[in-house]
């Protein structure tokens, strides 16, 4: 088996992700189809765009978005908001409904619902979806209002006995604010997505809407046979080499879907190592993975929710485990310091004043310090706002 390098690895990924160049505010289908974009935070999308064709402005994108509807916004990878080109809407939706019987990952936290109800999850997703084609013709401003709803619209088909159950306080998070059904509902509503039944709208100042596949973009969500072997390529070409466990926990689904899933490109793959390690890559990316490293773009600030950096292989991008754990957390991921492909320090920016004040962290020495001060500036006019200061570490 051949052999890489990290620096191979890692100019191969920053060209699939387009971030090896400046690109252009036509190419935002292009960019957005590559692996898709998660959308959490709300605004991570934004970022991560901006990253790749940075004369991109905000109003762009959302004329992409809610104007001329090339891009979409649903529930998708690990059940996540994630944006995506309406054509490629059957590998970013359709090709993660399970089969046979694999199980919905995405329905595990319902278990106390389900026994508080005395009901299975097949019958509740059945239920649901014989109400959820009251969407095509509506749209519900913020998910709170989303899963009451839903619920109600539910409860008239529920049986008799249960209906009082379905109306009790939540055993989850907020009992004032959401019913057992409302819960049920919100456990749900990412298998709905899969099969377009609910789609992200276009948002009402800060309150997310809600509508269905066909209502927002005027057809129904159409089945791909190529979908599911579309998703495995999007895998291996934006983040390969890599292996089948990468793949299920890069989808969040179960092991038996991702294998399946994977299995269906295995005569496409062949097997590479990596300090010793194996792992696979699509066959038609040999040349480009094999050829010499290229770093046009020596320095980026992304996002710290790019989908650059939800690479399963951490180690390719900081190989210290200390400082992944300050690029990586629970919850708030800061910016990340590229440099040359390799996270070389992290940056974080907070509002002062009428302007915007970006602290940068650096693990190793930049010898374009400068460079640095230029994406701080131009990102600060990204988000329309001023850079009151910089704190360089």
């Amino acid at each position: 088996m051949a052999e890489l390098c990290v620096d191979q690895i890692r100019s191969f990924r920053l060209r699939n992700h387009h971030l090896d160049a400046v690109y252009k505010s036509t190419d935002m289908e292009m960019l957005a189809g590559a692996c898709g974009m998660l959308n959490t935070p709300p605004g991570a999308w934004e970022t991560a765009m901006y990253n790749r064709a940075p004369e991109c402005g905000l109003a762009d994108m959302e004329q992409h978005l809610y104007g001329d509807k090339t891009l979409l916004q649903a529930w998708s990878l690990r059940g996540v908001p994630a944006l995506f080109p309406v054509p490629l809407s059957p590998v970013f939706l359709s090709a993660l409904v399970p089969v046979g019987d694999e199980p919905w990952i995405y329905t595990h936290g319902m278990a106390g619902a389900m026994d508080f109800l005395k009901m299975d999850s097949n019958t509740l997703l059945e239920t649901l979806k014989q109400v959820m084609t009251r969407l095509d013709d509506t749209t519900i401003v913020s998910k709170v209002t989303l899963d009451k709803t839903l619920a109600e619209w539910m409860l008239p088909l529920l049986p008799a006995d249960k209906r009082d159950l379905w109306n009790q306080p939540s055993m989850y998070g907020s009992p004032d604010k959401q019913t057992v059904g409302g819960a049920v509902v919100s456990f749900l509503l990412r298998p709905c997505a899969f099969s377009g039944l609910v789609v992200f709208g276009k948002r009402s100042g800060i309150s997310p809407t809600f509508t269905s596949y066909k209502n927002w973009t005027g057809q129904m969500l159409k089945a791909d046979e190529n979908a599911s072997k579309q998703l495995v390529h999007s895998y291996l070409h934006c983040y390969g080499p890599s292996n089948v466990d990468g793949f299920v926990n890069w989808l969040g689904c179960s092991g038996k879907q991702g294998r399946r899933l994977w299995n269906m490109v295995s005569e496409e793959m062949e097997p590479v190592t990596l300090a010793g390690k194996k792992s696979f890559i699509l066959s038609d990316d040999r040349e480009m993975l094999f050829s010499p490293p290229s770093f046009d773009r020596e320095i980026i600030l992304l996002g710290g929710h790019d989908p650059y950096l939800d690479q399963r292989d951490r180690a390719v991008l900081q190989p210290d485990p200390t400082l992944q754990k300050q690029i990586w957390r629970l919850v708030a991921n800061p910016g990340a310091v590229v440099y040359r492909g390799e996270v070389a320090g992290i940056w974080t920016s907070k509002k002062k004043g009428k302007g915007m004040e970006i602290q940068m962290k650096l693990w190793k020495e930049i010898h374009r310090r400068q460079g640095l001060l230029e994406l701080a500036e131009e990102y600060a006019g990204f988000r329309q706002q001023k850079l009151a200061g910089i704190d360089l570490q």
